[in-house]
């Protein structure tokens, strides 16, 4: 069931497109969900899929194409790391087992305090920066070295205490 902020939230993206093309707003209609539930399930799909008048396959391809959106309940921090050719040339892989070991957890996989979930990723755009990840999607970080991976998860399990 989609609430009535949800509903109003969704009327003023589709707003933005053309009658005909309201679809349009799809990833904005996603990451709206995602905001209110932290992730985007199967069902949540579907109810878009309805509201923007579209085949639910067409939604779920969305949501599986782009690594921003969650398709299960991830970390408070989400580290999105690239493994991509020019990243795994310059240490995009040895940051990822890094993390992997740092934090207890494999790739995909959640910490079990739910601070910490893992990912790899497709090309962020920064290559000369390699490594380089994301930050709940949202923070880029480059150049990241052990140390600088050990600092910055130190730092955030530090600001939880």
């Amino acid at each position: 069931m989609i609430s009535e902020q949800t509903k109003a939230f969704f009327d003023r993206e589709v707003a933005k497109y053309p009658a005909s093309q309201k679809q349009s707003a799809v990833m904005a209609c996603l990451q709206i969900v995602q905001q209110e539930q932290g992730f985007v399930s199967a069902e949540s799909e579907k109810l878009v899929a309805e509201y923007l008048g579209m085949a639910p396959i067409a939604v779920h391809e969305v949501t599986t194409f782009y690594n921003m959106y969650n398709q299960q309940p991830v970390g408070k921090y989400k580290f999105n790391v690239c493994t991509n050719l020019p990243c795994q040339l310059r240490d995009g892989a040895k940051a990822l087992h890094h993390l992997e070991k740092k934090l207890g957890i494999a790739m995909g996989e959640t910490t079990a305090d739910g601070l910490f979930t893992l990912q790899q990723s497709e090309c962020l755009g920064a290559c000369a920066d390699s490594p380089v990840m994301l930050v709940n999607d949202i923070h880029m970080c480059s150049f990241m070295s052990n140390e600088k991976l050990d600092q910055l998860v130190d730092g955030l399990k530090s600001a939880e205490a």
